[in-house]
């Protein structure tokens, strides 16, 4: 029994070793090498500090921001810990009366906008961090965002504009705005 336990014993604790410390730390050290912006979380500061990062969403409500879209975390939105999407079908009753709050939810933001809702605006994306919106959703809340900031609807869509990232290697996603991005470029015109 002792020539079995003992191989197996060492074996173990040789792959824990180097399957559990040694490859983490090294592909680690690789990141932080390599990819130093992603390895650290693709941080975006404001006055020396991190304010949020690159690649997860934040709640704005104000009417001055731009809103991203909806985040079906919990127990808050854009939780990362709890990275994931609603499961709720396009025929769940729940799904429905989701979507039809958040319609109404804009359009009490906006009485006069009666533009069609970008879905982008009213549906949670499959991880519920997505920081991104489509610039038909951006364009949608330009004018609510250049009346609650004094701003005019040219000055706003040129942020919108700038702010916009086009297709990954020229083929492929969709056109996308960054929210927080877009509301910092905001901020820096009028606080």
């Amino acid at each position: 029994m002792r020539t079995l336990l003992r191989p197996a014993v060492s074996l173990f604790v040789l792959l824990s070793l180097l399957t559990g410390i040694l490859y983490p730390l090294l592909v680690t050290g690789v990141a932080r090498i390599a990819f130093p912006a992603a390895a650290g979380g693709s941080l975006i500061n404001r006055d020396g500090k991190p304010i949020g990062s690159a690649l997860i969403g934040q709640n704005f409500t104000d009417a001055k921001y731009f809103w991203g879209r909806p985040s079906a975390t919990a127990p808050m939105p854009y939780n990362a810990a709890a990275s994931s999407g609603s499961n709720l079908g396009p025929l769940n009753p729940a799904l429905v009366a989701a979507v039809r709050s958040r319609v109404e939810t804009l359009r009490a933001a906006d009485p006069d906008n009666r533009r069609p809702v970008p879905i982008d605006l009213v549906t949670a994306s499959a991880s519920g961090l997505d920081p991104h919106i489509s610039p038909a959703a951006a364009d949608y809340q330009a004018q609510r965002v250049a009346r609650a900031r004094h701003l005019g609807i040219q000055a706003v869509r040129q942020l919108i504009a700038e702010n916009t990232e086009g297709r990954d290697l020229g083929v492929f996603g969709e056109a996308r705005v960054h929210v927080l991005r877009l509301n910092l470029a905001l901020d820096a015109l009028t606080p």
